[in-house]
């Protein structure tokens, strides 16, 4: 099997060198890209949107870049697509935090935790992840029940279409930990900060890239 490149959008608000990492790890040639010229150029066969931070700003630099475009042309020509924590809160119609518009390429909103007091917000930390659409590449050999991810988050996915849901967790209840449609998928949690079950996710999906 060829070594699958993968570019990386670097928006500016990412840990970019964690991800490249991690995808170098699993046999991946991540090539990090910040203008929609620069995604045409590499002739990637997978794209990764990372994002740590403010949903505004990552969205600003979509926007300013013309990468925003991109994004929705790559995802409805059903590429390989996989967001990271803001980089799948990116992609719903509109943010709680600040009221702010996404990119708009699935129907639902991006809510803030209201939770009791004794859950922290940001919800952060190791939490059990159960996958949904167990047949996804995404999941691959991975347990469907009880498999942990690191999470930091203050706002949760709300998909319109709950078949959109690939997994949940639980924090003060169920929230999307990660969505699928065809080949984009995206999670709220940080493969590249989870250890061996993380980078299982990134090699899952430069795998599903050669398909």
């Amino acid at each position: 099997m060829s070594v699958p490149l993968i570019a990386v959008i670097d928006n500016g608000i990412c840990n970019l060198r964690s991800v490249t990492k991690a995808l170098e790890a699993v046999g991946a040639a991540p090539q990090v890209v910040q203008t929609p010229a620069d995604l045409e150029a590499v002739a990637a066969a997978g794209l990764v949107l990372p994002g740590v931070g403010a949903l505004r700003d990552c969205v600003a630099s979509l926007r300013a870049t013309g990468l925003d475009g991109a994004v929705k042309e790559w995802i409805n020509a059903d590429r390989p697509f996989l967001g990271v924590c803001l980089g799948m809160q990116a992609l719903f119609e509109r943010s709680e935090e600040g009221d702010i518009e996404g990119l708009g390429i699935f129907p639902g909103v991006v809510k803030r935790f209201k939770l009791p007091p004794e859950f922290k917000v940001p919800h952060m930390g190791w939490n059990t992840v159960r996958f949904r659409q167990v047949e996804s590449p995404l999941r691959g050999s991975l347990a469907e029940e009880g498999e942990s991810f690191y999470f930091v988050h203050s706002f949760h996915c709300v998909p319109a279409d709950p078949q959109l849901v690939l997994a949940e967790s639980d924090y003060g209840g169920a929230f999307t930990a990660a969505i699928g449609r065809g080949r984009c998928y995206a999670t709220q949690f940080h493969p590249e900060k989870s250890q061996a079950k993380g980078l299982q996710i990134y090699r899952n999906f430069a795998e599903s890239t050669q398909n």
